[in-house]
């Protein structure tokens, strides 16, 4: 059975280190095309791409 809600897994890519997370974002707000997240493969802060998650 789906799950009821307004929340969709989406995908947080660095496309220069390959690091992603995954996350729950509210479909009924926009969607933002980047986010800043920690990276720790660079121990910085960096800007992430959203991509839905499959």
């Amino acid at each position: 059975m789906a799950k009821k809600g307004n929340r969709q897994l989406y995908k947080v890519i660095n496309k220069s280190t390959g690091t992603f997370y995954v996350t729950s974002l509210n479909r009924l707000n926009e969607i933002p095309k980047t986010l800043k997240k920690f990276d720790p493969k660079t121990k910085k802060h960096e800007e992430f791409d959203v991509k839905k998650f499959k």
